[in-house]
């Protein structure tokens, strides 16, 4: 992924992970019965007919919970039938004990989430002093995306109860969902609240496990099981850790402890899924999803997985099917209603075929965009097959987005995201330049970024760790082009002298668990120094042999030492040495330009056409259209310095990028058009464009005019 990304974009991208497993959270929390005296303060006096209900509902719940859905649905479907004849009689927690009821038989019925709903705020509006109504709602607003609500209700519970463990959680759970705020620290908060609340631990595990903390994501799964050993999602966390390890003995001990929970784990298969999706291991994440499904058809969640990864695998009309089938469970999911959203933008686009690569788009952005990156991309892919010694299949696909917003649900499944492109391997998706405003970033640039995580990727059988793949793109974008790329900063500098930056051993949380908005830029730059110094450290087959290290199932401490020689406290050491060496004398003033501002560029073109010097007048305007494609002057510009410089080939593509911009003066921008083909020798294409225009407008004269020198024969020819 390549591009300035804050927080809340981060947060983004966690959140399609966590949208995925709100469903069984809250069934979890439910089923932990009163959380572990999570909901404090007074309480309605509890009678028998009240306890009956609860009771219940939780044996539906745990029968769900067991993988018997039928059951489950016909237990809770006669406390709904009871709930609907004589609700008026029912106490605060009978109309809870129905909400959780109207959950277990909601899939596929909206009014049974908005009647579980109404269920928790009866509760609320017959005894206000019962938190536990409050914090239900709050739970399944939540899980359908409508966080501010959501927020409300667990403040409301603060409000009377600082210390309630559930309510933390809950605002925890929507820090980690809107990217703002320490998800973390606030569930450490619920946690000290109650320290036996299995819920909490076991978020604080799924944190750590999207983090790449494997370790620590192991021991709050513990902790979970220590307090509730049918956990299932706990079980869940550690099969993934071993399975992302290559520990097949503790992947299976996992697997046959969720297999005891319940005879059909769909949820194991499902985190396990999410796992290998955060691991880039796509192919892997849709072959646990498939199975988390057939374990559990009607299961949104591993329904959501599979169609997203048959996405991003190109899968496009299968992954459809699938999130259809569970938008069809759960309408309410934002998620699935943004990506058929977009679906239905993409079956509008052009799907054209060049070369190695397969580009779709809209049909505007393929005529103006497809000239330049066509060529670019064969050139970086060239170039780097010989760098890393592999040659990705073919073809790769790129889709280019002209709304932002498009983009972004193609990513994670919800507007907001602040990066400019991803990868999925041999799929990937860029923003269109004219998706944001000009002189804000380099669209050749972000292709190339993009393409080059293909390789790290591909080479390594998508084991490579985030920090590492990202840093080699930002390294090849340095390399492709003068000013492409991350360049040092006076924030990264300040960052360096102040020892705000990750050792490389930590470099990975930079991405996935940054400290501050500003530290996820960074660790980009600082990402690609890493990987520039192990090429000049250790030469330049340095990057691909850690490539195949990783592919070979290596940790990182293994692929070190077998790589580098080195331990990862000596690699630390290492690169801390040689960057500050690097930057000792680097001043402000003296750090270059990025190439994605226009302003400086136009300053240069101003002073080479006042030397006349059209060559690096056609640097300059070439460098101009990769940050911002759609200024016709600078075509026209551009294809007259090329033909005063001899460059026929470029001039015939500037003149068809000012067709395709749609100028004033079509039929002069056409017969321009013909001149440059008869400059290249296309005398035919001239001719063919001359004719089309004398066919509309029998009478233009330049049309007429050029017609007679084409019928002339070309210099040089026999009479």
């Amino acid at each position: 992924m390549s591009g300035a990304m804050d927080a809340s974009a981060t947060g983004a991208m966690r959140t399609v992970a966590l949208g995925m497993r709100l469903l069984t959270m809250v069934a979890l929390i439910g089923i932990a019965t009163a959380a572990t005296n999570a909901v404090a303060g007074a309480q309605s006096a509890p009678d028998r007919t009240a306890s009956d209900r609860t009771a219940r509902v939780e044996r539906a719940e745990l029968a769900l919970r067991r993988g018997d859905r039928a059951l489950a649905e016909r237990d809770a479907a006669a406390l709904v039938a009871e709930y609907e004849r004589r609700a008026g009689t029912w106490t605060a927690r009978d109309h809870v004990a129905a909400g959780r009821a109207y959950l277990i038989v909601s899939s596929g019925d909206a009014n049974a989430v908005r009647n579980a709903l109404r269920a928790f705020d009866s509760g609320t509006a017959a005894d206000s002093t019962f938190d536990e109504a409050a914090l239900r709602a709050s739970d399944l607003l939540l899980e359908k995306f409508v966080a501010p609500d959501a927020t409300q209700g667990y403040e409301s519970v603060l409000r009377r109860h600082p210390k309630n463990a559930w309510a933390l959680l809950g605002t925890a759970r929507v820090m980690e969902f809107t990217g703002k705020g320490d998800a973390l620290a606030k569930a450490r908060e619920a946690i000290a609240a109650d320290a036996r609340l299995a819920p909490a631990h076991l978020f604080i595990a799924t944190l750590h496990l999207e983090a790449e903390r494997n370790d620590s994501a192991q021991a709050a799964a513990r902790r979970a099981l220590a307090i509730d050993p049918e956990a299932l999602d706990a079980w869940a966390v550690i099969g993934a850790v071993a399975w992302i390890a290559g520990d097949s003995a503790a992947f299976r001990a996992a697997l046959v402890q969720a297999e005891r929970v319940a005879a059909k784990p769909a949820a194991f298969y499902v985190t396990l899924s999410e796992a290998a999706a955060r691991q880039r291991r796509y192919a892997d994440a849709e072959r646990f999803a498939a199975r988390a499904l057939e374990l559990d058809p009607l299961s949104v969640p591993a329904l959501g997985a599979l169609g997203t990864n048959r996405l991003r695998t190109g899968d496009i009309a299968a992954g459809r099917a699938q999130i259809e089938r569970a938008f069809a469970i759960d309408p309410f999911n934002l998620w699935h209603k943004n990506t058929l959203d977009l679906l239905d933008v993409l079956a509008g686009f052009r799907t054209v075929r060049m070369g190695r690569f397969e580009f779709v788009t809209s049909a505007r952005e393929a005529e103006i965009l497809l000239p330049y990156l066509s060529p670019l991309l064969e050139e970086a892919y060239e170039k780097l097959s010989a760098r890393y010694d592999f040659r990705p299949q073919v073809p790769v696909r790129l889709e280019i987005y002209p709304r932002s917003a498009d983009f972004s649900v193609r990513t994670v499944g919800l507007t907001g995201l602040g990066a400019l492109g991803v990868s999925f391997g041999h799929l990937l998706a860029i923003d269109a330049p004219s998706a944001r405003d000009p002189g804000t970033f380099n669209w050749g640039s972000t292709s190339w970024h993009e393409l080059a995580h293909t390789f790290t990727l591909g080479l390594s059988d998508n084991r490579v760790p985030r920090w590492f793949s990202e840093g080699a793109s930002v390294l090849e974008e340095r390399r492709a082009r003068a000013g492409w790329g991350a360049l040092a900063s006076p924030a990264y500098l300040a960052a360096l002298k102040t020892g705000a930056l990750r050792p490389v051993s930590q470099l990975n949380d930079g991405f996935v668990r940054p400290r501050t908005p500003a530290e996820v830029g960074l660790s980009y730059y600082h990402a690609s120094l890493v990987c520039e110094m192990l090429e000049a450290e250790f030469g330049p087959k340095a990057l691909g042999d850690m490539l195949r290290a990783w592919r070979d199932g290596l940790t990182n401490a293994e692929v070190f030492r077998r790589a580098l020689k080195l331990d990862e406290a000596a690699l630390d050491e290492r690169f801390d040495t040689w960057v500050r060496a690097r930057f000792a004398d680097a001043h402000e003033a003296d750090l270059p330009a990025g190439d994605a501002d226009l302003e400086p560029l136009q300053r240069e073109v101003t002073r080479a056409e006042r030397a006349h010097d059209d060559t690096a007048l056609v640097n300059l305007l070439e460098r101009m259209i990769w940050i911002w494609p759609y200024d016709q002057a600078v075509h026209v510009k551009l294809a007259e310095a090329a033909t005063r410089a001899g460059i026929a080939g470029k001039a015939v593509r500037e003149r068809r990028a000012v067709i395709a911009l749609g100028p004033s003066d079509v039929l002069a921008a056409r017969v321009e058009l013909a001149r440059a083909l008869l400059a290249a020798g296309d005398r035919a294409g001239a001719r063919r464009e001359v004719l089309a225009v004398l066919e509309g407008a029998p009478t233009y004269e330049k049309a007429q005019t050029l017609l007679l020198e084409l019928r002339q024969p070309p210099p040089g020819a026999r009479p």
